[in-house]
């Protein structure tokens, strides 16, 4: 909550690892190393302060349970999510994961493995304890690939850049130069079936590629972004996919209308 009215108030700005927030840094300010340690120093005085009015209750808010959950029972809800939050597909090698109750204590959910899921912290406390939505299978349909499928069994020395949920490779068949492709590592057709981590992660990718093209080849003077949807639409490959394409000045004798162009006669307008 620091974060966000800070944030809010436009102090900070948050850091991001892909859809996680893991700091933040001060707006329109360069600190030196001084400074910087005189600034901690007066946080933590300031935290200190704080936990000793108040004491434990300020931790309340996130605990797991109104009770102990067994280690043994830990380890087999961690085992079934495969060590990733069931929620945003997190993993615990990156963000601390819970093990916590569907329906939970307060509205008459049992102490059964069965009542358990992993989340990770940040899922867990905007989950709170009124909220009983099952989100045990989300983390396994990230994992979906089909057989057979061009872009789920993709050759690793094809992929330039990847995050958690998605990764980018060179097109095959370029429109121009640095023609790049962003992909979900889950199979998935449609991007209007994609999860909203899925977006926000495929998002990311196209601002990196999109600042290393223009970093590394200063003719590029803009981009086209597409997506086909459908096999009306053009789509051959039914796996999604977004279509980063570099353009430059007279690559086209007239440019205007763009995307537009899909349809024969009607790009200029």
């Amino acid at each position: 909550m620091v974060g966000r009215v800070l944030t809010n108030n436009q102090i900070v700005e948050p850091i991001k690892d892909g859809v996680r927030t893991i700091g933040y840094r001060l707006l329109e300010a360069e600190l030196t190393a001084g400074e910087t340690e005189q600034l901690i120093a007066a946080c933590d005085a300031k935290i200190a302060e704080y936990i000793e009015r108040r004491g434990g209750v300020i931790w309340q808010h996130r605990t797991n349970a109104n009770g102990y959950i067994p280690g043994s029972v830990r380890y087999e809800v961690l085992k079934r999510a495969r060590f990733r939050c069931e929620l945003c597909g997190a993993s615990a090698e990156k963000i601390a994961l819970h093990v916590d109750h569907i329906v939970p204590r307060n509205k008459g959910g049992l102490d059964e493995l069965s009542n358990f899921q992993a989340l990770c912290i940040t899922c867990n406390t905007n989950k709170r304890d009124t909220d009983d939505t099952d989100f045990r299978n989300m983390a396994e349909q990230y994992a979906e690939r089909q057989s057979g499928c061009l872009f789920c069994e993709i050759p690793t020395d094809r992929i330039i850049a990847e995050n958690e949920l998605c990764y980018a490779i060179r097109d095959g068949f370029p429109v121009t130069d640095l023609h790049t492709l962003v992909v979900p590592k889950r199979h998935v057709a449609d991007y209007f079936d994609l999860y909203q981590p899925e977006r926000n992660a495929i998002d990311q990718l196209l601002k990196e590629q999109r600042a290393k093209i223009l970093s590394g080849d200063h003719t590029v003077s803009g981009f086209n972004v597409g997506i086909n949807s459908g096999e009306s639409a053009g789509q051959t490959i039914f796996h999604c996919h977004i279509h980063l394409i570099p353009r430059r000045d007279g690559d086209v004798k007239e440019p205007r209308g763009g995307v537009r162009g899909v349809i024969p006669g009607k790009q200029s307008y």
